[in-house]
């Protein structure tokens, strides 16, 4: 069995490195891959949650335990955590064990990064970001890179915290400044929403026709971060639609199910993505094994690069 540390996977990904594994996941969901339920599950006490998710294709299987503690910064830890399991196919034995919480929050925000391409128009340049956390960040940055973002308006509960968090993206070369959810619909021309939320963080009216809405943070039953009402009018893209109806965002969608498109379909050029300037169009990323699985492959490749004589 080989071994990566949380330090080590940390020093070695990057957005670039995320990106093309998040594209390679996401046209893998329409191509060979099979993805099992997710396991959703809490320690000892209800409020330290975490979750199974398990993947395979003909290349490669494993799966990933993500863990979710909100104690954790009292004591100086992270809230998230990570870790990847990799199987030699051959005998059945884990190949791989790879630390992956910083990891983490680079996949999810290249999932984001990968619709936003297809999904956001080529101008937008105004992002209003729901959440102040440590993922709204990578967010903010790797979108960033796909678009040309000059402005950033921030939603937060916490209003220090989300002047704090202001500040970060001003330090990373982002224009930023705290917002009303309606002040920020209003001018954004990319929502991304990437809280706990378990209700509807904005108003359908008060999106713009041509905005691109990302939901990052609805990832098992009973979340919510988008209005139901925004899915009865805008184009309806996803991961993986049978696991986005279960746990994603789009758990709360009643409208006919065919209307739920793979994003790795438009990928593909199977589907269409965005059809014109003024069409809203929504991603639901309620977060794939694939991904953990394909960006882990990049990480070992990288690794083992380090390792030659």
């Amino acid at each position: 069995m080989k071994f990566i540390s949380e330090e080590q996977s940390a020093a070695l990904v990057s957005h670039e490195m995320a990106f093309e594994a998040a594209r390679e996941a996401l046209v893998a969901v329409v191509e060979d891959a099979v993805m099992f339920p997710a396991v959703l599950a809490h320690g000892s006490s209800p409020t330290n949650r975490f979750s199974i998710k398990s993947a395979t294709t003909g290349r490669f299987a494993g799966l990933k335990v993500g863990s979710f503690w909100p104690g954790n910064p009292a004591i100086g830890l992270p809230r998230h955590n990570s870790v990847i399991l990799l199987f030699d196919q051959a005998v059945g034995r884990i190949e791989w064990v790879i630390e992956a919480g910083k990891v983490n929050a680079y996949r999810t925000a290249a999932a984001d990064a990968v619709a936003a391409d297809v999904l956001a128009r080529k101008d937008a340049s105004v992002l209003a970001i729901f959440g102040a956390g440590n993922q709204a960040l990578f967010e903010c940055l790797a979108l960033s890179r796909i678009r040309p973002i000059r402005r950033v308006l921030v939603v937060a509960r916490d209003g220090a915290k989300g002047e704090a968090f202001v500040a970060t993206l001003v330090q990373h070369g982002l224009a930023a400044a705290q917002a009303t959810a309606q002040e920020a619909c209003e001018q954004a021309d990319i929502v991304v929403t990437a809280t706990p939320a378990r209700a509807p963080l904005f108003d359908a009216a008060w999106v713009r026709p041509g905005t691109h809405v990302a939901s990052m943070g609805s990832d098992a039953v009973g979340k919510q971060e988008l209005p139901p009402a925004l899915f009865t009018h805008a184009a309806l893209f996803c991961d993986h639609p049978a696991q986005a109806v279960v746990m994603g965002d789009l758990q709360h969608f009643t409208g006919e199910p065919a209307r739920i498109v793979a994003l790795g379909d438009v990928l593909l050029g199977r589907a269409p993505g965005r059809s014109s300037a003024d069409q809203i169009t929504v991603f639901d990323s309620s977060g794939i094994a694939l991904q953990d699985l394909t960006i882990a492959r990049k990480l070992i490749s990288a690794f083992e690069g380090t390792m030659a004589p």
